[in-house]
């Protein structure tokens, strides 16, 4: 829905103090995906300026960590023009807000959609003003049917070196740990429970132990056991998975 929430200062303060007083360090929104910020549409550019504008205005007032963004598609047009009116919506939605981070998320690989690699990510940032508040959210199982195999870590190493090289790794402010439904390099978004997937628990071990992620927000987007959204089971077994991950390292 493009209709914004109806909130207030009194809403932002009472979530503030709930979150202080619970065990939730961390809080990242994900802006909805009707959002295309790249499209040739007046109405739909407008639209989606707002919407990604009402989600910034949200995380300053609550204190989120980011705001994740898909920035939307190309429609089948060139991409450097795309690039150029996606970098605008974006550098206006950060114009009219303070502080709260944006997030791009890397997709799936799907043709026309904006953020395909590092290379795209890293033009859209410098084509949007290149500030601080610009960041990069990478989810285990986009990152995995793009045709990056991060199932170990050597290979994971290497794909965080290319990210540090093209956008910056100072820039990445949060993770999505899913397992992948579907095969490397299919470029299907297609989500699976963790240690259920092409990726499996081997390969969640590596990507949930990875150093350069130590510290971040991580957020589980599983179809979950009744096809009902992640479960606490789920997030238990991540948190072993980790743990064993951290195990193989050290040896």
């Amino acid at each position: 829905m493009w209709r914004p929430t109806n909130y207030g200062e009194d809403d932002f303060a009472a979530f503030r103090e709930k979150m202080d007083a619970s065990k939730v360090e961390r809080v990242i929104i994900h802006a909805v995906y009707l959002i295309n910020t790249a499209s040739k549409d007046k109405e739909l550019a407008k639209k989606s300026q707002a919407a990604l504008t009402h989600a910034l205005w949200i995380g300053d007032g609550i204190g989120a960590s980011g705001v994740v963004l898909h920035p939307g598609s190309t429609l089948g047009g060139p991409l450097k023009p795309a690039l150029k009116r996606a970098a605008k919506v974006i550098k206006a939605a950060l114009g009219d807000t303070d502080h709260c981070k944006l997030l791009l998320e890397q997709t799936a690989g799907h043709k026309g959609l904006i953020g395909r690699n590092f290379d795209e990510t890293a033009d859209l940032i410098h084509l949007a003003g290149g500030g601080k508040r610009l960041g990069l959210c990478l989810d285990s199982c986009h990152m995995f049917v793009q045709g990056y195999d991060i199932t170990d870590e050597e290979h994971l190493a290497a794909v965080l070196d290319e990210a540090d090289e093209k956008v910056g790794i100072e820039r990445l402010g949060a993770v999505h740990v899913n397992d992948a439904a579907a095969p490397l390099g299919s470029c299907r978004d297609r989500h699976a429970n963790i240690g259920k997937g092409e990726m499996g628990r081997k390969g969640l071990a590596a990507f949930l132990s990875e150093p350069r992620f130590e510290g971040l927000p991580a957020t589980l987007e599983t179809p979950g056991p009744e096809k009902k959204g992640t479960s606490k089971p789920e997030v238990t077994l991540a948190r072993k998975l980790r743990r064993e991950g951290l195990r193989r390292r050290e040896k």
